[in-house]
């Protein structure tokens, strides 16, 4: 069967793209969606070598697009996150590099009619409800094809688009701190290790790296001896934010799961130095069950509402105060792949009302995807 899709770079990650008319042709209701999702991307290979997925957990996403014109946002999105020799599909995680792809791709799409100056674009996730927002240039009520914006991990330009992430959070656990505590003391194989849970961009756990046997002073490494302290802290953390039940199997996509250390000179996954200067945090996140190659979008999110409470994990790392009230503030991210900055907003209470990233996205292909049946790709 013929699945027609748009394939995007979205900041670091790539996705692709699907108008829900097209999937409601092989998937009319939203059970069937990972099914169809698995299939296409030939998701049960570990080299996904019958699909269209990329082997990597930031080249291994989708997305649906509803457009929803007259409600709150211009339109839904429901974000998928693909398996990797696994045909299961997590549809409860956000990614907001997918997002920058779905602003750009609704601006070329016509979903958005292009305004002169820049088009702002209003998303909402569907499975968290989080309305995002996309800022596209269009000079003149141009759509534009290609742009000279570029980020740290990837190499080639694109559009610039400015991605923001409005409040209120606690959209998937109720609460920006789903356990009411900015610091908690979380119980992992044995050990106790300090940690602060926000729920923000994503829901995330962010630990103190040295508590976590991780040395920030380099990026390039694989972290094998210590990624099962990790998956076994997102899945305590998921039962303490009540993401899970105990009789629930840990998600492999939330909570975000990431460690945390202040300034220093490390060493990037592409071998060059980055200065203790140059940023105010070091962080290092998971995808899935692997190091991410930079920071997926949300959990930049979640970095930065965290670096905004007093005695977090993130604030005390940083070692800077809290955003003010109605003042910006910028936090810059020392990453795998370089150096990202976000801009927390906060309202006349000194609550973050918004996070503002900056990224770039480009269109790759529109293809008819020839989707496998289920059953030879299990064969």
């Amino acid at each position: 069967m013929g699945l027609r899709g748009h394939w995007y770079r979205g900041g670091t990650s790539k996705c692709w793209l699907f108008d829900a008319k097209d999937v409601a042709l092989h998937a009319p209701t939203r059970e069937e969606i990972p099914a169809l999702l698995s299939a296409a991307f030939g998701a049960a290979d570990a080299r996904q070598l019958d699909g269209v997925g990329g082997g990597t957990s930031t080249t291994s996403k989708a997305a649906v697009i509803w457009a929803t014109p007259g409600a709150e946002a211009d339109l839904d999105y429901l974000f998928a996150q693909v398996g990797i020799g696994d045909p299961t599909v997590e549809l409860g995680s956000n990614c907001g590099n997918c997002a920058t792809a779905i602003a750009l791709f609704a601006v070329q799409s016509g979903i958005v009619a292009a305004r002169d100056g820049m088009t702002k674009v209003r998303m909402r996730h569907v499975s968290s409800g989080a309305v995002l927002s996309g800022t596209v240039p269009t000079p003149g009520g141009h759509v534009p094809r290609s742009g000279l914006a570029r980020v740290p991990g990837s190499s080639a330009a694109g559009v610039p688009v400015s991605l923001s992430f409005h409040g209120p959070w606690g959209q998937n656990t109720g609460a920006l701190l789903p356990t009411g505590n900015t610091v908690d003391q979380l119980q992992v194989d044995g050990r106790t290790l300090t940690a602060t849970m926000v729920d923000a961009g994503a829901p995330a756990v962010l630990l103190p790296a040295d508590q976590a046997g991780v040395d920030l002073s380099s990026m390039a490494d694989g972290l094998t001896g210590q990624l099962p302290v990790l998956i076994a802290a997102r899945a305590s953390a998921g039962l303490v934010m009540g993401l899970r039940k105990p009789e629930d199997p840990p998600q492999n996509a939330v909570p975000k799961v990431g460690v945390v250390a202040p300034a220093g000179d490390y060493i990037a996954a592409d071998g060059t130095t980055v200065t203790a200067d140059s940023h105010d945090v070091r962080v290092r996140m998971l995808s899935m069950l692997a190091p991410h190659p930079a920071i997926g979008l949300t959990s930049a999110v979640a970095v930065a509402l965290a670096a905004s409470l007093p005695s977090s994990v993130v604030a005390n790392a940083a070692g800077q105060p809290s955003t003010g009230a109605g003042s910006p503030r910028v936090l810059r991210i020392g990453t795998p792949a370089g150096v990202i900055t976000a801009d927390i907003i906060s309202d006349d209470t000194g609550a973050v009302s918004e996070v503002a990233l900056h990224r770039a996205a480009r269109h790759i292909a529109t293809a008819d995807i020839d989707v496998a049946p289920a059953a030879e790709l299990s064969a």
